[in-house]
């Protein structure tokens, strides 16, 4: 390990602690030092990289495919004027022309020249998931909105311009198409309200002492007047009730549901049972199942299996997922292919002290 000046002991020891990939650069463009991180991801030993030039040893490139050290010369200039080094998108070419995603930021350090450079390099590829699941999740709310937008606009204009040309009953027919698809609006966004508070934690719920049939029974009737009675069947023994909060539960369900009809076959069931210190509802169909390795990714956002056809936005089992486990609960998938697929959760058993409150302790009775 070669000695710098802008280096000591304790620096070294430092450099070591931090939790990025972290290099330090001399003034004449060679690597004074890097950590163990660094080196592992250029995939050489500490040793090996001190005193070689930095862009040889570090090749980075921007965004547009552009040599970060020629296009930001970050030895150059005064260390007291600039210090930063901005945040920057790069990749860095690996050996085999492999090019991996790294967020970089840095400070120079100097009397009147730069003699010491600091880059702290990030893996980029989370940013870059994050960054196609916003892009994800505009294209499909473009493409959810456009229809029944499409649909509204359509079917009010055709009714303002031609008003007393139809009929009392063509006119109900458009008006209920109007109602379905402002319906269709409102779940979307209101989904889109679920996911941005699930990201960020801040998930509220509004719970009472609940009663489990009452809510399935809900749902049951919610989806039987779209079209779907028959094909649902609600076997509940009598259960305690939950502390929970009744329209996030019954939007679980109904999520569940859905997508039993959608995608499986037959009669969809909902049974519940208790299970220890929780009360535990499955929702089964009897579909052609799901393959295991998809089992622990279908509650992630936009998931579909290859080859199945775009329906729906794909966030229904991740808000699902997050009002469960806000809960308290679990929630979790079953399947053997060619025999359906049983979707299940668990509530925990209980009442106000789920929430941290307690009675007020009872004051002995005076003589």
């Amino acid at each position: 390990m070669s000695e710098h000046p802008g280096l000591d002991h304790n620096a070294y020891a430092a450099f070591e602690l931090l939790p990025d990939a972290t290099v330090a650069v001399r003034g004449d463009g060679t690597i004074a030092y890097c950590n163990g991180l660094a080196a592992r991801l250029l995939e050489l030993r500490p040793e090996a990289l001190e005193g070689r030039p930095a862009q040889q040893a570090l090749p980075l490139v921007d965004e547009a495919g552009l040599d970060w050290w020629e296009c930001v010369r970050p030895l150059d200039g005064d260390p007291h004027l600039v210090a930063r080094i901005a945040e920057a998108d790069v990749q860095l070419a690996t050996p085999g022309c492999r090019r991996r995603p790294l967020v970089l930021t840095g400070a120079r350090h100097g009397e009147h020249a730069v003699d010491l450079v600091v880059l702290s390099l990030r893996r980029g590829e989370r940013r870059r998931r994050l960054d196609a699941a916003r892009s994800e999740l505009v294209s499909t709310v473009s493409h959810e909105l456009r229809s029944p937008l499409t649909s509204v606009k359509g079917f009010t204009k055709t009714l303002l311009a031609k008003w007393e040309r139809f009929s009392d009953a063509q006119k109900r027919q458009m008006l209920e198409t109007v109602n379905e698809d402002a319906d269709r609006v409102t779940r979307l966004l209101g989904e889109l309200l679920d996911v941005s508070r699930i990201d960020a934690g801040r998930l509220q719920l509004r719970r009472q002492m609940v009663d489990l049939s009452e809510v399935v029974d809900k749902v049951l009737d919610r989806v039987g007047a779209l079209g779907d009675d028959g094909l649902i069947r609600a076997e509940l023994p009598e259960l305690p009730k939950l502390y929970a909060d009744p329209d996030k539960l019954g939007q679980v369900v109904t999520n569940l549901v859905e997508n039993g009809l959608k995608y499986g076959e037959g009669t969809v069931r909902i049974t519940a049972d208790v299970d220890g210190e929780a009360v535990r509802v499955t929702v089964s169909d009897a579909g052609v199942g799901i393959e295991a390795d998809h089992l622990a990714r279908i509650f992630t956002k936009f998931f579909r299996r290859p080859g199945e056809r775009r329906t729906g936005t794909g966030l229904g089992l991740y808000i699902s997922r997050g009002i469960i486990l806000a809960h308290g609960g679990r929630i979790w998938a079953e399947s053997t292919p060619g025999e359906g697929s049983r979707f299940r959760f668990t509530l925990p058993l209980g009442g106000l002290e789920l929430a941290d409150v307690h009675a007020p302790p009872t004051r002995p009775e005076s003589p």
